[in-house]
């Protein structure tokens, strides 16, 4: 009785505290910009799982291990924002974002990697490096 009780909890409380990720609109062009700046942007609530936790570490990462160089210079930079404070609801709004979100973004060019950080971030931490060098090499190559 006690295990029914247990499982019957656990199945009220999950779906309120899982992770809301943000549908994947992969990549998005719109236009061309001159810009050769990309901008790594992790989107995130104050109430975090250690899933969100890891995508954004690991996408951190990833990006200084690659490009160490281009992070220094500021050619590519990483932030972390929480999508609850009112000073990054007008970025979050710009870029459709309304829940946990890892973009890739250079001009008006947006690359969703969300879908990516929560299935390889944890378990296949190479694999999501991976994607993350073949998506910024995209941006840094499409002019």
């Amino acid at each position: 009785m006690k295990t029914f009780r247990l499982i019957f909890s656990l199945l009220l409380i999950v779906p309120f505290i899982a992770c809301t990720a943000q549908p994947s609109n992969k990549e998005v062009k719109t236009s061309s910009n001159n810009s050769d700046k990309i901008e790594a942007y992790y989107f995130h609530f104050t109430a975090r799982c250690t899933t969100c936790r890891t995508i954004e570490a690991k996408a951190k990462e990833s990006l200084e291990t690659l490009y160490p160089n281009q992070m220094k210079q500021g050619l590519i930079t990483f932030q972390s924002l929480n999508i609850e404070e009112v000073s990054n609801k007008q970025l979050a709004t710009k870029l459709g974002v309304s829940g946990q979100a890892l973009l890739l973004v250079r001009g008006d060019q947006k690359i969703n990697l969300t879908n990516e950080g929560f299935l390889y971030a944890v378990a296949k931490p190479e694999k999501f490096k991976e994607v993350i060098n073949e998506k910024v090499e995209f941006l840094r190559l499409d002019k």
